[in-house]
């Protein structure tokens, strides 16, 4: 009788170091798989598509709704993302892209590491998001009550002004950190056998050694994020697919296995 045994632990990757054109190598790397592969990148891009026009038609009126499917977002990204690094690894090595396996891995990753990054996005962003409340309160707690959904007079005040830059900066600090958790730790979760806080560290590791690399690439996902939105977030159905399969290509530039 042949008897089942955990796969054994992957050994930590060393971080190497990344360039400007690694970043473009990347780029045009995730353009030829969505090129190779559509299908996918518009079937997994998809999920972001929904969630965002679920968002804006349950209208900031259903506070209950509109924090339902903020946080199934953190929950659901992850998996779609992995399924385009999968795509991406699949084309890399000559595996046949099917359906079924390629769904069949996304579907695994369900009891491996995976949902505790999406745990972990969840509480980074209800701290997010308490944390601008709070920012908000400080600066305009005294001031006259208004709905600020309807009137932006408040905002063009000194307080006002000086409250978004301090949201602003914020804000950015923390994307960039929760960036620097996940850039790297999602696809080495798909393909080591190894637990998320290692994963994450590496990650974390990985954006600080190559500080600049990594601030040019994350202000590019922001960059070509927000453009796409413009148009009923269409755009994202072509470029979150690039932006996943280049991930997958940067990450394969930045880690490297022990000798």
């Amino acid at each position: 009788m042949t008897q089942l045994t955990d796969p054994q632990p992957s050994q930590i990757p060393l971080v190497g170091q990344l360039t400007l054109a690694d970043i473009f190598v990347s780029l045009t790397a995730g353009w030829y798989d969505f090129r190779q592969a559509p299908q996918f990148g518009l079937f997994f891009s998809a999920v972001y598509v929904v969630i965002g026009f679920g968002l804006v038609m349950v209208g900031a009126g259903h506070v209950s709704w509109v924090l339902t499917i903020s946080l199934a977002f953190p929950l659901a990204a992850p998996f779609a993302a992995v399924g385009l690094y999968e795509v991406s690894r699949r084309l890399e090595n000559g595996t046949p892209l099917k359906w079924s396996e390629v769904l069949g891995v996304v579907w695994k990753e369900r009891t491996r590491q995976v949902p505790w990054i999406g745990a972990i996005i969840v509480i980074y962003v209800l701290f997010w998001t308490f944390l601008a409340h709070m920012i908000f309160a400080l600066f305009m707690g005294l001031s006259v009550m208004k709905n600020v959904t309807t009137s932006f007079d408040i905002f063009l005040t000194p307080q006002g002004m000086t409250m978004v830059a301090v949201e602003l900066v914020v804000g950015a600090i923390l994307a960039f950190l929760l960036f620097g958790l996940t850039v790297v730790s999602l696809p080495l979760l798909l393909e080591k056998e190894i637990d998320f806080v290692t994963a994450m560290l590496v990650s974390l590791r990985a954006v600080f050694e190559n500080l600049t690399t990594m601030l040019v690439w994350a202000v590019i996902i922001a960059v070509l994020s927000i453009v796409a939105l413009v148009p009923v977030f269409l755009g994202l159905f072509i470029v979150l697919p690039i932006l996943g399969h280049a991930t997958w290509h940067l990450y394969r530039r930045v880690l490297y296995d022990p000798v």
